[in-house]
């Protein structure tokens, strides 16, 4: 081998064992649980700088970002998602918590609600209903299977409630929670534009809608607006996922048997 041809090669041979120590070093930490709770607050920091550099505009959501973050991460190191969620799960944990917690901003706002509560109970009933018809009827529209259908019909309620909803409907609970996060980012992105375009001024109007069409990723941009926004959104997505459990599987199978 010619002197300049090693000396070329001398680089590459130094960098080997560096290498091989990132390559053990990536096997301890992926048979490490924790490993997932790090990559999820670590991609939402991330998704989160880039929301606030872009003067926290919708369409940079955090949510997408963190997702789009460890859905590529996960894929280039291989990593089954059932090994990510193992230290993941913590934060899956803290939604029941979190939840309870909005009922302190809920208080606050107690007076209003009694005053608008008839108003909530028609908007609530109205949306949960076309937010399930329309989603149903799209997909029946473009072919969807049966299977699929009953998975739309609860995209616009919060993830527990309505993967139970979709698996009692003969839907399928993992396409559900896809669609009720896809749902949520969508609502998230794209309510302030549409609510400006009907003029729709009134937090409570933009909080109470955000609510019942984009459950939790909805709430928490609703609350990045204003507390009296998030308050009621976190009532909606409280008070729509009560009333799909008890409604949804009846109207939803009403109305699946129909175009079947």
């Amino acid at each position: 081998m010619t002197a300049p041809l090693m000396q070329t090669l001398a680089p590459l041979d130094a960098m080997a064992p560096l290498a091989q120590t990132l390559a053990d070093i990536w096997v301890y930490l992926s048979a490490t649980p924790l490993l997932g709770l790090t990559a999820t607050l670590l991609a939402y920091q991330l998704a989160h700088a880039v929301y606030r550099a872009s003067g926290f505009n919708p369409l940079a959501n955090p949510v997408a970002g963190a997702v789009l973050l460890l859905g590529t991460t996960l894929w280039a190191t291989g990593t089954p998602y059932a090994t990510y969620f193992e230290g993941a799960q913590f934060v899956h944990f803290l939604l029941g918590p979190a939840t309870v917690a909005l009922a302190l901003p809920l208080y606050e706002q107690l007076p209003r609600l009694a005053a608008l509560w008839l108003p909530m109970m028609g908007a609530l009933v109205a949306g949960t209903l076309a937010a399930m018809g329309t989603a149903v009827g799209v997909g029946w529209a473009l072919g969807a299977t049966p299977a699929t259908l009953a998975s739309l019909a609860p995209k616009s309620v919060t993830t527990p409630v309505a993967m139970g909803i979709a698996e009692k409907m003969g839907g399928l609970p993992s396409l559900t929670a896809v669609l009720v996060v896809c749902t949520g980012v969508l609502g998230a992105a794209t309510g302030r534009f549409l609510f400006d375009a009907l003029r729709i001024t009134q937090p409570e109007v933009r909080g109470f809608a955000l609510g019942t069409a984009a459950h939790g990723i909805g709430t928490a941009r609703a609350f990045q607006v204003s507390e009296e926004m998030g308050a009621f959104s976190g009532l909606a997505m409280g008070l729509s996922a009560l009333f799909s459990a008890l409604v949804l599987p009846w109207a939803a199978g009403a109305l699946l048997r129909w175009l079947s």
